[in-house]
């Protein structure tokens, strides 16, 4: 029977990362994350669950930790931030290339310098081409639901990658909301024990794990990531769905989800818990007679191209909300995906809630207006200071 607990979302992530068995967590504490882990160390400390906890000496360390627990067919558990995701960047490389079914939470941060603690999605959109998929939650029941969909997502044997759930540092990472907690058993009962099929380190059965890949084999390799990230798009879809008739969730169709779509010829995309404030100012508009949508993408990797165009046809004015920046081009990294997939569009950019600025009702009816008359692809900075 579930239960509903008033909780933050590194907690949710945690009592997740519980109710999944997890056998090994390897940690570093890095804010907006150590509460995170805290409270798993707390939880088996207490005997409330069997894991083995790894205090390592840097967020490298951790990954490499559970890459090498991942490898012997335990499922592993960590969470970081911003500085601490880019240390693990070579790990995150031999993660997705070991094809492990890792499950990591980054509490959306941004990087230095200067120095800055607060959200905003460069640390996670900077590893977009590791080979992780990526799951960004909007509020904290998703937090923790996402977290028990990543290992069915990450285990299923079309798949075998590692996923990364993000959620917004600060704003759902300290941040209280009611959330339903499933029941254990029924948890364990959807996710199974999880028994790879593949030979994974065992001294009676020797292999060789991430040996080198000369030219002869190397390209493959990668081939076959790119062909699970795509295969991964009906498995996110699959688990959403299956998810929904046991503990009746879902979010979207797993990869977008859609606010009053319907006649809009306006629509916002974003990412994270900025959606919250869209759909509230799009509740307020429909009261003075405006119809504008929101269309949320939850799953950034793999990117959701065919649904994004079935679900914004017809559709005249498309603004994306960007919580990064991708210098040089001079949009943000959604605004770039949505200006490739959606060619025959008018675009335009918005760069937000960088460094964790706040982006109000305000700054967002400000978009609406500008979207409105904008005629042309165009990147605008919103919330900037005279």
């Amino acid at each position: 029977m579930e239960k509903i607990d008033v909780i933050t979302g590194t907690t949710a992530a945690a009592i997740g990362a519980k109710l999944a068995n997890v056998e090994v967590i390897a940690a570093y504490p890095i804010t907006p994350q150590s509460e995170c882990v805290e409270v798993l160390a707390k939880f088996i400390a207490d005997g409330e669950f069997d894991a083995e906890y790894i205090k390592v000496e840097s967020e490298h360390s951790a990954m490499a930790a559970c890459i090498g627990a991942s490898a012997t067919g335990v499922r592993t558990f960590t969470a970081t931030a911003s500085q601490g995701l880019a240390l693990m960047h070579e790990m995150l490389y031999i993660a997705s290339g070991m094809r492990l079914p890792i499950v990591m939470l980054n509490t959306n941060r941004a990087l230095s310098a200067p120095i800055n603690i607060w959200c905003d999605h460069q640390d996670s959109i900077t590893e977009r081409d590791t080979g992780w998929i990526q799951i960004y939650a909007k509020d904290n029941q998703e937090t923790l639901d996402s977290i028990i969909q990543a290992y069915r997502i990450a285990e299923d044997e079309d798949i075998l990658l590692p996923v990364m759930v993000c959620i917004d540092g600060f704003i759902l990472t300290h941040t209280v909301e009611p959330v339903s907690i499933p029941d254990e058993k029924k948890v364990r009962d959807y996710l199974g024990i999880y028994e790879p099929k593949h030979a994974y380190l065992d001294p009676d059965r020797p292999i060789t794990q991430g040996p080198v890949g000369v030219p002869e084999c190397y390209m493959e390799t990668r081939k076959h990531i790119w062909d699970a990230m795509e295969r991964a798009k009906k498995v996110i879809k699959r688990v959403n769905e299956e998810y929904y008739e046991i503990f009746n969730r879902r979010y979207g169709n797993g990869l977008v989800e859609g606010y009053n779509l319907e006649n809009a010829d306006t629509v916002l995309v974003a990412m994270g818990s900025v959606c919250g404030t869209i759909r509230y100012v799009i509740d307020k508009l429909k009261e003075k007679g405006k119809n504008v949508g929101l269309l949320r993408i939850r799953t950034y990797r793999p990117f959701p191209k065919e649904e994004i165009k079935e679900m914004l046809e017809g559709v005249e004015n498309v603004g994306v909300l960007d919580r990064n920046v991708s210098f040089g081009f001079n949009m943000g990294a959604l605004g770039t995906e949505m200006l490739a997939t959606l060619r025959d569009k008018k675009i335009c950019n918005y760069i937000v809630g960088l460094g964790g600025r706040d982006i109000t009702p305000s700054n967002i009816e400000e978009i609406i207006r500008h979207l409105e008359k904008c005629e042309d692809v165009e990147t605008k900075w919103i919330g900037l200071k005279e």
